[in-house]
């Protein structure tokens, strides 16, 4: 079997795949890690147990993650020698990576050396692999990095025009994020229009609580909305999105904000959240604006909009668009943010069908536009633990 683990600063999630990766066998949770009212979950054949325990660290967690996966009444597994191989996600790998890749000391040197690229995701993604290691130290390990896929990006791509030493001494340029979601949506989307994937432009618009769209030619990258951070593109549920970098000048000479208060604030204080005024959580805001709230209304006009430019800019980056697919909790869920984004857009051949549209909740994969529409539009649920899990199983030689 493949175990694949997401690690961050005070969760790990994990499944268990079959082998072959044709079934998950096991899904489980731990949360709130060196916190109070730490807790555990794990799902085997629709039988969920839940328990709230104190686990002070990471390793803990490791242990309890494989301990429950062992128990002889609720477990997934008899013995830990059925794991076989363990796929992990990694956030960051800068232009180190390009690929996914079997974890040895070096690997884990240069995710090092891309700690203050992602500081706040790859130290705990490292903390999961040696982890990991130290559990299961005789299969082969993976590390899955979601910015691997956008390393396809031409130079004009990916550069910012900013002097030229600021890229080749400090690596910095347009990373993107969300790859490893957007690399199984796009193979996903070509499997079920039954079309070779290297022939399709599309737009990939991965919305949920973060979001990421990816304009993908031949099934590569070849741009992006997030860029170096990770709070670029469209707005987010607490994240800006795109703003004139000279707002942040003005903020901290004109009203006296401190850097690690405008950082915050485009962070945390903005986006749906900032809008709206409410929450951060599209389900609620529409709620909202349905019942006659105006500012709930205009953030979800915001966020459309902001993702209808991009789907136009993206469509005249590749010179052309066969597919857009909408994926992650807002793609998935939400029919009025689909039908504003595809409202006006016929002159790119989409053309949403309303009564598919509706139906498209849930986590339900459909094509929604009309019956002779040039363009496709599909709802693909995405599923990067079994891109994770795929990748594994090709490069650990097992299945």
């Amino acid at each position: 079997m493949i175990l694949t683990i997401n690690c961050g600063s005070s969760t790990i999630k994990y499944q268990l795949f079959t082998t072959d990766v044709t079934r998950v066998v096991a899904r489980g949770i731990v949360s709130r890690i060196g916190e109070t009212g730490s807790c555990f979950e794990q799902e085997v054949g629709g039988r969920k147990v839940q328990e709230v325990t104190a686990v002070a660290n990471h390793h803990q967690a490791f242990e309890i993650c494989i301990r429950n996966l062992l128990h002889p009444e609720y477990g997934a597994i008899g013995d830990i020698h059925e794991i076989e191989a363990v796929g992990h996600r990694a956030v960051h790998g800068a232009d180190l990576f390009i690929a996914s890749t079997l974890i040895d000391d070096d690997v884990i040197a240069k995710m090092e050396e891309c700690v203050p690229l992602a500081p706040l995701h790859n130290p705990p993604n490292l903390i999961g692999i040696r982890e990991g290691l130290a559990l299961l130290p005789a299969v082969p390990h993976v590390a899955v990095f979601d910015t691997a896929f956008n390393q396809t990006m031409p130079p004009k791509a990916y550069l910012y025009p900013l002097p030229y030493r600021f890229y080749q001494e400090h690596k910095i340029r347009k990373y993107g994020f969300h790859g490893t979601s957007v690399r199984f949506v796009s193979q996903r989307a070509a499997e079920v229009l039954a079309r070779p994937l290297t022939d399709l432009k599309m737009v990939v618009a991965h919305l949920g609580n973060g979001v990421t769209m990816t304009a993908v030619a031949g099934g590569k990258a070849v741009d992006t909305t997030i860029g170096f951070a990770t709070f670029s593109g469209v707005m987010m549920g607490t994240r800006s999105g795109d703003i004139d970098p000279g707002l942040i000048f003005h903020m901290r000479r004109q009203l006296g904000l401190t850097p690690d208060e405008i950082e915050r604030i485009l962070y945390k204080e903005s986006g749906l959240l900032g809008v709206s005024g409410l929450s951060n959580d599209m389900r609620t805001i529409t709620e909202a604006a349905r019942a006659g709230n105006a500012r709930c209304q205009l953030a979800m006009e915001i966020f459309a909009y902001m993702a209808t430019k991009y789907v136009g800019a993206f469509a005249a980056a590749m010179g052309g668009l066969d597919v857009l697919v909408f994926t992650a909790g807002i793609g998935e869920n939400s029919p009025e943010i689909r039908e504003l984004i595809c409202r006006n857009q016929e002159f790119l051949g989409i053309t949403l069908d309303a009564e598919r549209n509706a139906l498209a909740v849930g986590g339900r994969e459909m094509a929604l536009n009309q019956d002779g529409g040039r363009t496709a539009v599909l709802v693909v649920p995405t599923d990067e633990e079994r891109m994770i899990a795929l990748d594994t199983m090709r490069l650990a030689g097992v299945g």
